[in-house]
């Protein structure tokens, strides 16, 4: 519970205040829009190898092995791709998902084996911007 007492509170330092909200707040998860749900978690299940943790009509989670986070698909009827490069009057990526590979060519060949299209613009060499088979990009960066 946060200090009541303003003077308290302002002696504080931020490092005890960034540990007091970690202590009330933890990060569960990200829910990400998709027109089939089931679909796009079986595509994250395959490439990351966590298991379906629950599925119910329209929503889906993911789980990771040590059950400490959680990705939920949920469905999105008007569901409209993100654009990459962003540009300007279309939808633009609201997010994305990273994740660090140590065989960048093996881990872009294993995710478009999936179904992930490789962007065609690419902002750096160790790192591959994909789309997700709802369209979402995410990046596979080399851990280097």
């Amino acid at each position: 519970m946060p200090d009541r007492d303003p003077e308290i509170a302002r002696h504080r330092t931020i490092r005890q205040r960034v540990i007091f909200v970690a202590a009330v707040f933890a990060l569960w998860g990200t829910a990400i829009e998709a027109p089939d749900p089931a679909a796009l978690a079986a595509f994250y299940s395959n490439l990351l190898g966590w298991a379906i943790g629950h599925q119910e009509p329209g929503t889906t989670i993911l789980a990771a092995p040590e059950g400490s986070s959680y990705v939920v698909f949920q469905q999105a009827t008007d569901y409209e791709a993100p654009v990459w490069p962003p540009a300007a009057g279309q939808q633009r990526p609201m997010m994305h998902l990273d994740f660090q590979v140590g065989d960048l060519a093996s881990a872009v060949a294993e995710a478009v084996a999936l179904g992930a299209t490789v962007a065609e613009y690419q902002p750096r060499d160790n790192v591959r911007v994909l789309f997700d088979p709802a369209g979402h990009p995410f990046c596979l960066c080399l851990d280097d």
